[in-house]
């Protein structure tokens, strides 16, 4: 994984929300919640530079502005909702990845050989975080990764995602509606009230 010391986020705004200032150091994770349709996944997009935006947001004080997007998405990296598939097997949706990772996520290398047709959803979100660390990012942002999935593969993923942060400097963001999962995930995040970002302890 990456050495990342800060994401300084300035001034960030979207929709009708109030521009939102903030800095994650590396191996931080914390939460964002909010009524459904408040503007959650439009903030995690933004910050990963897939939605327009206002605002500065920069890795160890080099600015989004002089990477290429591609870049940016390399070391900001989003996880959706929903995963998207779009080749028949498993492994025609990776260049590369972590065999460790794998394996902790509950799958062998053959599973690279599955069609995605077989997958349940909580293999599909499990493999959609593979994907997503495939590049080693520096900051990983989570829209509801555990939503629609049983205890046992929400414990996975969050275990998988709480081991690099802590071992590797990762930062991560969560989009949750779990207060269960906000307590053992984070010590601090924002919880979005009407057109207010508040700062919430948890």
């Amino acid at each position: 994984m990456a050495s990342m010391n800060q994401l300084k986020v300035k001034d960030l705004q979207i929709l009708k929300l109030p521009p939102w200032s903030f800095e994650l150091s590396a191996g931080e994770s914390v939460f964002l919640s909010g009524p459904s349709g408040s503007g959650k996944t439009r903030l995690l997009r933004a910050l990963a530079d897939l939605d327009p935006h206002q605002g500065d947001m920069s890795l160890d004080d080099v600015s989004y502005l002089g990477m290429t997007a591609h870049e940016w998405r390399k070391k900001v990296a989003f996880l959706p909702a929903e995963s998207q598939w779009w080749c028949v097997d498993v492994g025609g949706h990776f260049n590369q990845y972590n065999s460790d990772l794998l394996q902790q996520l509950g799958f062998s290398k053959e599973t690279m050989s599955w069609e995605v047709a077989r997958l349940s959803s909580g293999e599909k979100q499990r493999l959609a975080l593979l994907r997503a660390l495939a590049e080693n990012p520096e900051v990983l942002l989570l829209d509801e990764p555990t939503a629609n999935l049983d205890d046992k593969c929400t414990r996975v993923i969050e275990q998988v995602v709480e081991g690099l942060c802590r071992d590797h400097g990762m930062a991560a963001i969560w989009v949750t509606h779990n207060a269960s999962q906000v307590q053992r995930i984070a010590r601090h995040g924002w919880v979005l009230q009407g057109n207010a970002i508040i700062r919430q302890d948890t």
